[in-house]
């Protein structure tokens, strides 16, 4: 008996220490935070009023909207990551580390398509690009700040995209990887052959 309440234990410790928040968590969000915070600014850098409002076709965002969109989602996202502060506990038996690496893969590739969602559609909300721009720094150092200070950002879970529960630190991931991923739009934007040269 003696024997089954310790290995019960020692199941259960090694399940806690699965989902808690670990140092490399923190500094490979930052790190992750900060490389794609660089690909937005770098990719709408020195863009003149016709390269920032150029569409390929009709139905397709400019790199205006695309930056606004990305903007805007970041508050959208953050708001998930500290509501999941108050969620229950993680499930037993989530594996943390699948659902990180689900997201860091699927959510910056391009290859599948997605509506963004009514809110998050570009409507001119911050005034203009540089707006779009200055609103999007302002809300990644807030990010920031919560992956630097915040505790326990994997110890509470609620369902989150792709039927998978979701902790607050995976939500600033899939804030990151959102950014990525339209920033890669960007750039698909300023590849077009009739991307105005200036």
């Amino acid at each position: 008996m003696r024997r089954l309440l310790s290995l019960l234990l020692i199941v259960a410790s090694t399940a806690v220490v699965s989902h808690a928040q670990t140092d490399a968590d923190r500094a490979h969000a930052l790190e992750y935070l900060e490389k794609t915070r660089q690909g937005v600014l770098d990719a709408t850098k020195g863009l003149s009023p016709a390269q920032w409002n150029f569409k390929s076709a009709p139905d397709r965002w400019s790199v205006a909207e695309v930056t606004e969109h990305i903007a805007a989602a970041e508050d959208f996202l953050y708001g998930k990551a500290e509501a999941d502060m108050k969620s229950p506990a993680r499930p037993a038996g989530d594996d943390a580390k699948a659902i990180d690496d689900f997201v860091l893969a699927n959510v910056p590739d391009r290859t599948h398509k997605a509506q963004a969602p009514e809110p998050l559609k570009p409507t001119n909300r911050f005034g203009s690009p540089e707006g779009s721009l200055k609103h999007f720094e302002e809300s990644r150092a807030k990010t920031e700040a919560f992956i630097k200070d915040g505790k326990g950002l994997r110890d509470h879970a609620a369902k989150g995209p792709m039927d998978k529960n979701f902790d607050p630190y995976q939500w600033v991931l899939f804030l990151t990887a959102h950014s990525e991923r339209h920033t890669k739009q960007i750039l698909e934007v300023k590849a077009d052959p009739n991307f105005p040269k200036s």
